[in-house]
């Protein structure tokens, strides 16, 4: 027993030794077991999409290689299932069956009376010239205004009858208009109440306007089907005769469709579920997802699980649209956007990661390079995940988003020219015909314009904080930084001064400059529920801690910074990332002037009750910003002839104060690069206290009156 425990704790040690990425003394940030269990549900999501062709589909298909040679047992004819497809395709283009639509039946008959009630008002009118549903000739105008109330009506029943008549036998909307006319002629012809010749001329206009232009015939799908099956059989079935001892296919060769047909035929198909394929490829994707957390994990020891739920996700929609839209799917269109939207808000190493697994776990066989275009959205997502995680901008983002379509539209017209490429065997799928090239370019561009769009959303949804986010949070024109600087000026410039040394020491060891700028502003933020209460806003009269008298409260109060700084950053919506500056720029620091002056009181008071809450920096840009906020008023108090060298002794002390009391433990900071923060901190202090010429300021002339 205690031999399996030792086991365990050593399994453990390297577990986690592996997933710290610079230092063994960087914290890996843990997970609930709710968030645990919802990466597990979507790793098992991932694995069970990417291996379900292995679960479904029969073990051959047409196209794939032979894995057996195979000879027909017997004769047979069987079915050519291709041949066969390709007759019910010529047939159902030109062959189909139409019914009457009675709801279009009904609207001609509404627009039939409609018509009738216009031309009433016409003959019931007194003006001369009165616009109808048809142009009236002298002799049907001179008709319609003698006919009788009964004659009326008996006209109205014959025009209804003549047509429920046409429209019983099918109207089509692309008939000639003369042979319309025609048609309502004769319907009307020897009918008594349209004897005389305006009568009928006068129906047969009213009719033609109500009929022109539309149909009232619909396809019905059932019966077109029932009558292609007809015409088939007397065509004849397409049938492959097979004789016994017949060759179906060679091991190694395609499988053509007609040799698919005689081996399901035979029964040579398995349809059954391969598990044991199945469960190779289950395990395959599964174990690339726990790879894929690992990866980002190891660059990333503060990976939050919204972030690792984000990247799965992503990868689930990726291979449900390769499942979904099998072979027509777009390379380009599936891998690009999410690489993208990786490499801005995770890094560029876990885009990688994440390209790797989404090439790798797709759910078609790849044979050897046959897959030029998953070849060309390969380099393309590379591309696009190595400069994303450059860009500072939205603007450059959208340039990317026009060159990379272009780049690979161009990759895909000039890779083929190259000489050396072979244009026959397993290279042919690289080679798309001009008219597929230019829409999957623009779609790639659509996609990627609709990520760009997308960004904003996960940044607060998944807390993700990309460099134009950043770059967006550290505008000194945003509300909180606008009111620090008007409310408590001296705490802003205090900012301004800690940004400067921060962003030397960050750039000193190649830190995230980024990072450690934002959060050098929004550090102290939590000072603005008590400016006066802090001595760089003090400009005359009475410290409130000397009126206060009590060491404790006044403890209170530097810690209530703190907490209300946290308050602030969560009503602010700021990212993590940056909220974490505010507690750990003070980490478990003491309040040594406070507890000073309660030991002159009680020299027995504990030492707990004057430290801050913390925790202590847990990432190289808090500890730096430790280091800056303990350095500036130090460096800033110095003498105007102060040397150098003594200001670097003053840098190192502070230093190796936090250093003995515990305060850089898990920020992963080493020796070396302590050294070399705390020369660019010497630097920033040089360039403060450049000397400046004294110029002389003239007299002030007199002039006179």
């Amino acid at each position: 027993m205690p031999s399996v425990e030792l086991r365990s704790h050593r399994l453990s040690r390297l577990w986690r030794s592996w997933l710290r990425s610079e230092s063994p003394r960087r914290p890996v940030l843990r997970w609930s077991r709710v968030q645990k269990s919802a990466l597990l549900i979507l790793c098992v999501l991932v694995a069970l999409v990417s291996s379900w062709p292995w679960l479904v589909e029969p073990d051959l298909r047409p196209g794939l290689t032979a894995p057996f040679d195979a000879v027909a047992p017997k004769e047979a004819r069987v079915v050519d299932s291709e041949a066969l497809e390709q007759r019910r395709s010529s047939l159902g283009s030109s062959t189909f069956v139409q019914v009457l639509n009675p709801a279009e039946n009904q609207q001609i008959r509404m627009r039939l009376e409609r018509y009738l009630s216009e031309l009433e008002r016409v003959a019931n009118s007194e003006e001369a010239e009165r616009i109808g549903p048809v142009n009236l000739s002298a002799d049907e105008q001179q008709w319609l205004e003698q006919r009788t109330p009964e004659q009326g009506r008996q006209w109205d029943m014959a025009l209804r009858r003549a047509l429920d008549r046409m429209l019983s036998q099918g109207l089509v909307n692309n008939l000639a208009l003369e042979q319309l006319q025609q048609s309502t002629a004769l319907q009307l012809k020897g009918i008594k109440a349209t004897k005389t010749p305006a009568a009928r001329s006068l129906g047969s206009k009213l009719l033609t306007t109500t009929l022109q232009g539309t149909s009232n015939l619909q396809t019905d799908p059932l019966r077109s089907q029932k009558l292609i099956e007809e015409l088939i059989t007397q065509q004849g079935i397409p049938t492959i005769e097979v004789t016994k001892g017949d060759v179906i296919t060679r091991k190694g060769e395609p499988i053509s469709s007609q040799a698919y047909d005689v081996l399901d035929y035979f029964g040579m198909v398995n349809r059954r579920p391969k598990l044991g394929l199945w469960i190779s490829h289950f395990t395959e994707a599964l174990a690339g997802c726990g790879v894929l957390l690992l990866v980002m994990r190891r660059e990333r020891p503060c990976l939050e699980a919204p972030h690792g739920l984000l990247a799965l996700g992503l990868l689930l929609l990726s291979q449900t649209c390769k499942l979904w839209f099998g072979a027509s799917v777009s390379p380009l269109a599936v891998i690009v956007p999410p690489t993208l939207l990786l490499a801005q808000g995770l890094g560029t190493t876990s885009a990688l990661a994440w390209l790797a697994m989404a090439s790798l776990l797709w759910p078609t066989p790849v044979t050897g390079l046959g897959e030029g275009r998953l070849l060309i959205a390969a380099a393309t997502a590379t591309v696009a995940a190595i400069q994303a995680g450059r860009l500072r901008s939205r603007a450059q983002l959208l340039q990317l988003a026009v060159l990379l379509p272009i780049g690979a539209w161009l990759a895909e017209l000039l890779l083929p020219s190259q000489g050396g490429l072979s244009l026959t065997g397993s290279w042919m799928p690289l080679l798309p015909n001009a008219g597929n090239r230019a829409p999957e370019a623009l779609l790639l561009g659509l996609m990627m314009m609709l990520a760009i769009l997308v960004i904003p959303l996960l940044e607060s949804s998944f807390g993700l904080l990309t460099r134009a986010r950043l770059m967006e949070l550290a505008d000194q024109e945003r509300p909180l930084l606008r009111r620090l600087s008007s409310e408590a000026p001296g705490t802003f410039e205090h900012t301004l001064m800690i940004c400067g040394l921060a962003e030397e020491g960050a750039r000193a060891i190649g830190a995230d400059v980024d990072l450690i700028r934002t959060g050098s502003l929004y550090h102290d933020v939590g000072k603005l529920h008590a400016p006066d209460w802090f001595i760089e806003n003090q400009t005359s009269g009475e410290n409130p801690h000397t009126r206060l008298n009590d060491p404790l409260a006044s403890a209170g109060v530097l810690q209530a910074h703190v907490d209300e700084g946290l308050k602030l950053a969560r009503r602010h919506r700021l990212p993590r990332p940056i909220a974490d500056f505010i507690p750990e720029h003070q980490g478990t620091l003491r309040m040594g002037y406070f507890l000073h002056q309660a030991r002159e009181k009680d020299p027995n008071v504990a030492e707990a009750r004057f430290r801050y809450h913390g925790p202590t920096p847990r990432s190289k840009e808090t500890g730096i910003m430790m280091l800056a906020d303990g350095c500036e008023a130090a460096l800033r108090s110095l003498p105007p002839d102060t040397s150098e060298q003594e200001a670097k002794n003053t840098v190192k002390r502070i230093v190796e104060a936090r250093i003995s009391d515990g305060q850089l433990t898990q920020s992963s900071l080493s020796r070396a690069e302590l050294e070399l923060v705390m020369h660019s901190f010497v630097r920033v202090w040089r360039r403060m206290r450049h000397r400046r010429i004294p110029y002389p300021i003239p007299a002030k002339r007199r002039f006179s009156a």
